[in-house]
């Protein structure tokens, strides 16, 4: 199969598991045909899958990823000691491990296409990423506590691995609770970057935008926390943004 034709397999075959897709008609340009590849996996519950379905996604994703162009720590150069700052897609960044800003129920975003980590991270990971979270949590029993974290592998990812942190959300005034578990998200992931022997490790804006946390006072404690943490670890850290106001007050902070 082609690329085009690996793409029109998985969406036949998403579509094939839910009779409530049976008048879904396929669009025909290949944009839109992805659109709908990635609705469909967005919404689709943690179940099983055939291997002829993982073997055709895991091509068609690493080609994918491979097209929008992978970035490599390798091939950078530190901003201070060893604290890099990126711009770009941390689906596409080639490192120990990256991480993911994710909900308590550990389980990926369900809102088709929508424009979070959370969702670009399992939509190009592959739907295994979203079966490993739930067997997780099915053996922990409960939701996962904000300011933790958990490691998966990463699949169709270029980095290593995952590390899934829950991060506050403020939908009110900001107290010093939201900066107290911000502070512990950054520490658990660095923690299990460290206790996992992960050189490196890709951190993101956790908690800001839609969750309401001030980028500024967020970057001070990420940053903060970070240093700290290199006083004692030889770990490599990323400072990974998406948008150039954050690239700003990262820079101006880390210079």
């Amino acid at each position: 199969m082609n690329k085009r034709e690996k793409l029109l397999y998985l969406i036949k075959y998403l579509l094939s598991e839910d009779k409530r897709y049976k008048n879904i008609l396929v669009p025909e340009s290949k944009e839109e045909q992805f659109k709908l590849f990635r609705s469909l996996v967005n919404v689709r519950l943690p179940k099983p899958v055939s291997e002829e379905f993982l073997t055709v996604q895991d091509d068609f994703l690493r080609s994918e990823i491979a097209e929008k162009g992978i970035s490599d720590i390798a091939d950078m150069q530190p901003i201070s000691g060893k604290i890099y700052l990126w711009k770009g897609d941390i689906t596409t960044l080639r490192c120990g491990a990256i991480v993911n800003a994710a909900n308590s129920q550990m389980q990926g975003c369900f809102q088709p296409c929508h424009s979070c980590i959370d969702n670009a991270i399992h939509t190009f990971s592959g739907v295994q990423l979203r079966l490993k979270c739930a067997e997780i949590m099915r053996e922990q029993g409960h939701d996962e506590p904000t300011g933790t974290a958990k490691i998966t592998p990463a699949y169709n990812l270029p980095c290593g691995s995952i590390i899934h942190t829950v991060g506050p959300t403020v939908s009110g005034k900001l107290t010093e609770v939201h900066c107290i578990q911000l502070e512990n998200c950054y520490k658990a992931c660095l923690g299990i970057a460290a206790k996992n022997n992960i050189k490196s490790v890709a951190l993101c804006c956790i908690s800001t935008g839609v969750f309401g946390f001030p980028q500024e006072l967020a970057a001070k404690i990420a940053v903060r926390t970070v240093r700290e943490f290199l006083q004692k670890n030889n770990t490599e850290v990323i400072f990974n943004v998406f948008r150039q106001d954050d690239f700003e007050i990262y820079d101006k902070l880390l210079r």
